[in-house]
């Protein structure tokens, strides 16, 4: 398993609007995988695998390239810089972290807190509220210099090493590097099978606003079959009832059927639990009350398209410490891979 391609996608910095260190990165790594590469005006990273007949379908793979992070709103007079989030933060995640701010000219390593006291001066009560995500400001250590380095608009994401350990690993970010890793890593071990479909891996930007890349490549591909590739809950942790966990990590990848931005095709969720069971690769079926992927905009594409989601189960989402078993990870490669070759 190519661990060091997943950590360095992991440790590049990218929010939406902003995930050109992320495309680079991908690019370095698909030299010769693909027939077609291209960039299109919202950023997002088109490669083409072609078929080897005419009137083969279109499979798009749609993996996106953003990390949630902050957009810099404004620097005050002694130097700390207001930020204004890109993604969905939980406030409760977001004390005493380590912040990267990228900008133009360079990064600068800096803390975020919540403005307000601190513990030793404040009062039972200020100690119980939980601050707004706008609340929080990043200190960079510099003074009032630092109004002469960052500026609205500079980006900022978390700054937490990547851990690879026994059976897990864990980073920010793998939301979504994860399906970045699928994309590339799929195709590589396709080697010079699968031709029987017209492949798209189209690595998305700005889905944690609105799966917006995902639309407008969509909407240019005009799939016949949309796989949205993502991350998804794993709540097989402690003080979470067993009914709400969604995916219980090493049990396999995740075949997800519904979220809040699109009901899978049945009948693709038919052929890939057929073949995941035909070739012995575990999964699990996944439904999620709220939230969307990317699989949601190859389906509403022009006239519409046949869409499925394959997903990793992921503990403490939106977080630093976002979590995968690396058996789970396999399996959803192996089943990528599975299904690509049936095309032959």
């Amino acid at each position: 398993m190519n661990i060091d391609l997943l950590k360095r996608l992991c440790e590049t910095p990218g929010v939406p609007g902003h995930e050109e260190r992320v495309r680079e990165v991908i690019m370095c790594e698909i030299a010769d995988l693909f027939d077609e590469v291209t960039t299109d005006p919202m950023g997002s990273l088109h490669c083409v695998r072609k078929a080897d007949r005419d009137g083969a379908p279109k499979v798009m793979l749609l993996c996106h390239m953003d990390e949630i992070g902050f957009l810099v709103s404004h620097v005050d007079a002694k130097g700390f810089v207001y930020v204004q989030p890109v993604g969905g933060f939980d406030a409760r995640n977001l004390f005493s972290r380590r912040v990267l701010v990228c900008t133009d000219d360079g990064d600068f390593k800096g803390v975020m807190n919540p403005g307000g006291k601190p513990v030793h001066i404040s009062t039972p009560e200020e100690r119980k509220k939980i601050p707004a995500v706008t609340e929080f400001i990043i200190d960079l250590g510099m003074g009032e210099r630092a109004k002469d380095v960052v500026h609205v608009g500079d980006y900022v994401v978390m700054d937490e090493p990547f851990l690879d350990l026994d059976e897990k690993v864990v980073s920010k970010a793998l939301d979504n590097r994860i399906a970045c890793w699928l994309g590339v890593e799929t195709i590589k071990a396709l080697g010079s099978a699968g031709r029987g479909a017209e492949v798209h891996v189209v690595f998305t930007t700005q889905e944690e606003v609105g799966l917006r890349g995902a639309r407008t490549s969509a909407f240019k591909v005009k799939p016949d079959i949309g796989i949205g590739i993502d991350v998804t809950l794993s709540c097989d942790t402690p003080g979470v009832p067993e009914k709400d966990s969604t995916t219980v990590q090493g049990q396999g990848f995740g075949l997800h059927i519904r979220d809040s931005s699109f009901i899978a095709d049945k009948g693709l969720v038919r052929d890939i639990a057929k073949l995941a069971d035909t070739k012995g690769i575990p999964y699990q079926r996944t439904i999620l009350a709220a939230g969307g992927q990317d699989g949601a905009a190859a389906q509403q594409a022009a006239s519409g398209a046949r869409a499925v989601g394959i997903v990793v189960g992921t503990r403490y989402v939106h977080t630093v410490t976002e979590m995968i078993d690396k058996t789970d990870l396999q399996a959803a490669l192996n089943i990528l891979v599975a299904y690509l070759e049936d095309f032959a």
